[in-house]
């Protein structure tokens, strides 16, 4: 089982590294490198399938539907973005719930007033600690496997400061989240501080070109944090390579001349188990 997977990689020494994935296909090139997880977020699951900014866009029905369509395809657990819950209390259980039928190992849930913004966007507004701490134990109330993990992340570092943020990551897990998460830090020192003053598992965000400094995985893990997502990178990589693509095809007029910066068409067919499909009726017969 992805949850109980995850719980065990929680129990383990040394940290989880987990790579967002902005579709399905990547999801699976993650699997197949060795990764412990996945990541879904909503910024690459809105660009990807809306063309939209993460503002608020995405409702749960889209969200908990690219969940499932990437927990039906990978076997390691798929930790999922569920921004605020989409609502008040009965939303949040709703969310929690969705989210556990569509496969997911274990959510996000965020204390920004909705509609949300992206972690690293200005103009972020947080609710009150003890809404939040309502808001967790009503998805811890609402799950139905005790393995399915809740991460806690608080917006609190942009609004109240660094000192507020802190607290209310303990609060957090005080109130019996699995993990907390302190969304965009400033400085090398806030990262160092933050596992010397929160007492529980940490997650940290390290999102290129946003407002915290990128450390190692192996840095980050002597620092004392659990797991090291890097949430946005595989859309960043795919927009590159794919412009890349459309200019060879406007000045060169043809695209196989780019094939050093392409998979193969056999590798593509390998990772999305053709041969696997087309030998089911042999198999069976």
């Amino acid at each position: 089982m992805p949850t109980k997977k995850l719980r065990e990689l929680l129990s383990q020494p040394g940290a989880i590294r987990s790579l967002g994935a902005h579709d399905v296909f990547t999801a699976c090139l993650i699997e197949r490198a060795g990764l412990e997880t996945v990541f879904i977020g909503g910024f690459g699951t809105s660009a990807s399938m809306l063309g939209l900014p993460d503002v608020g866009f995405l409702t749960l029905t889209e969200m908990a539907d690219a969940v499932r369509r990437m927990a039906m395809r990978v076997s390691i657990p798929v930790v999922a973005d569920g921004d605020t819950g989409h609502g008040d209390l009965h939303n949040v259980v709703r969310t929690v719930r969705e989210f556990e039928q569509a496969g997911a190992a274990g959510i996000l849930l965020e204390d920004q007033v909705a509609p949300k913004r992206c972690g690293h966007f200005a103009g972020k507004a947080v609710i009150a600690a003890d809404e939040m701490i309502l808001k967790l134990k009503a998805a811890q109330d609402a799950r139905r496997d005790p393995d399915f993990i809740i991460v806690a992340r608080t917006d609190a570092r942009a609004v109240e400061g660094i000192d507020a943020a802190i607290a209310r990551a303990n609060q957090y897990g005080a109130a019996g989240a699995d993990v907390c998460f302190i969304e965009a830090p400033e400085s090398r020192q806030e990262l160092e501080r933050i596992p010397r003053e929160v007492r529980y598992p940490l997650l940290v965000n390290m999102l290129s070109g946003g407002v915290t400094p990128i450390l190692s995985v192996n840095e980050l893990e002597k620092l004392g944090y659990k797991i090291v997502v890097c949430p946005i990178e595989s859309l960043l990589v795919a927009g590159t390579a794919i412009i890349r693509l459309i200019d060879t095809l406007l000045t060169r007029g043809r695209v196989d001349l780019a094939a050093e910066e392409m998979m193969t068409f056999d590798q593509v067919k390998q990772v999305l188990g053709l041969d696997e499909v087309i030998k089911l009726r042999d198999r069976l017969g």
